[in-house]
């Protein structure tokens, strides 16, 4: 196996886990962050975020192929392939904000001295990585000629990282996603990825960018759907968690993103489909199915508000626990958190809301939230349970000691991760989404 040197411009979840694990397959890496006090922290062993798995890959390779910097002429001159994994934040319009990307762009321009592989991983709006080249050869022929000028290329190649399980995927991909208009810089990046072992995505890198955002709409667009099969199951009398089984075991269809609960959040598929529905409106096509996945989404929160309603009344002067603050299990991201939607919600129809979530802190202001340091504390005195995001500790808990600090036994499970039997044993009524079982 050839070693590269690697640039990696960004520290977030892409840029972070990027770096550290190319440099666990071999390669020798420094990755760079604009903050000072990250890269501080990271030079002390101190994560800016939690992912399973990213701590140890960082410790053990910090000082030997992984180096942190906040100086760019420390990495572009030094690098054969230079990544981009700075973010792209959605704007009021939900169009993508690519000021961090044209930062990134122009500085790299600064510091080039000879030819240099540019690896777009941010997720950017189709025709960015033409423009990106475009920018860098018009700003590196204007200071150093058409010799270096010419020798810059840019590739698109996507991240494709679940949070909470971002380690695994990039150490075992589904697929690698490599996007150029020249073979070279290709063959490059699949040199770089080939310890993975994993098939690889040719093509050209507006394919490669649609890649990206069509493959999280979809998957958008399947929990949609499946969170409006559960609103149908209520009505009928069925069970979405044995009809998600039923479905998924067929193989064109598959049991993952099938799990009924309070809808998507996090970094990602709130701002891609928003972010793919104005490239939509940009071009003139209406997509349909998308906007209506969206709305779908959007409504989850109110569905388990009326749940809330219908076993408690009016919610003015009610007590709410509520079990999960981040998006997801395993992460302390909270953007986009339909748990912090639904606190909210919550909170503004007069209830006290206590909260608690293993490593989440709410990210915003939310006057009158009472954040709890354990499980226990949060549910004691409440009128209702609300099981907002499905860490195992949730799943695994004793609900007959739970049943004991609640003031009215009733439990909510947004997720649809608690074992019923198990929840009503312990003398609760319990209500999931779409579940036939709502009794106690």
């Amino acid at each position: 196996m050839q070693t590269y040197k690697l640039g990696v411009i960004g520290t977030g979840y892409v840029g972070l886990v990027t770096a550290a694990c190319l440099a666990e397959i071999g390669h020798d890496v420094i990755a760079l962050d604009v903050d000072e006090g990250k890269i501080s922290n990271l030079r002390s062993g101190v994560m800016p975020i939690h992912e399973p798995g990213l701590s140890e890959l960082v410790h053990r390779n910090s000082g030997r192929r992984l180096r942190f910097t906040t100086s760019y002429d420390e990495v572009v001159p030094w690098t054969d392939v230079v990544f981009i994994a700075v973010g792209t934040p959605s704007d009021s319009n939900g169009d993508v904000e690519l000021r961090y990307v044209w930062q990134a762009v122009d500085t790299i321009a600064h510091h080039v001295h000879r030819p240099l592989i540019v690896a777009v991983k941010s997720t950017v709006p189709v025709g960015t990585c033409d423009m990106i080249e475009k920018r860098l050869r018009e700003m590196v022929r204007a200071a150093r000629g058409n010799t270096v000028s010419d020798g810059i290329s840019v590739v698109s190649n996507p991240e494709f990282l679940r949070e909470g399980r971002a380690v695994a995927d990039f150490m075992k991909a589904d697929r690698i996603v490599i996007g150029s208009s020249e073979p070279e810089p290709a063959r490059v990046l699949k040199e770089i990825y080939s310890p993975l072992g994993v098939p690889f995505v040719f093509c050209d890198r507006r394919s490669s960018e649609l890649i990206k955002y069509a493959s999280n709409a979809f998957l958008a667009t399947k929990i949609s759907f499946i969170n409006s099969i559960a609103r149908l199951c209520e009505r009928v009398g069925a069970d979405v968690v044995k009809v998600a089984e039923g479905m998924g075991y067929d193989h064109r269809i598959m049991p993952e993103h099938l799990r009924a609960g309070l809808g998507y959040g996090g970094s990602c598929f709130p701002k891609d489909t928003a972010a793919l529905l104005r490239i939509c409106s940009k071009v003139g096509f209406d997509f349909k199915i998308l906007k209506a996945a969206v709305e779908v989404n959007d409504s989850q929160v109110d569905w388990v508000i009326d749940k809330l309603r219908a076993v408690l009344g009016e919610l003015a002067g009610k007590t709410v626990a509520v079990w999960g603050i981040a998006f997801k299990p395993n992460t302390d991201d909270t953007r986009e958190s339909p748990a912090l939607r639904l606190i909210s919600r919550v909170l503004q129809l007069g209830a006290t809301v206590k909260a608690y979530d293993p490593v989440a802190t709410p990210d915003g202001n939310l006057p009158g939230l009472v954040v709890c340091s354990d499980a226990a504390s949060c549910v004691k005195h409440a009128d209702a349970l609300v099981v907002a995001t499905e860490w195992a500790e949730f799943v695994n808990m004793d609900f007959t000691s739970v049943r004991e600090q609640m003031k009215n036994p009733i439990c909510i499970d947004a997720r649809n991760c608690l074992n019923p039997s198990e929840v009503l044993e312990a003398g609760f009524r319990y209500l999931g989404l779409g579940r036939s079982i709502s009794i106690g």
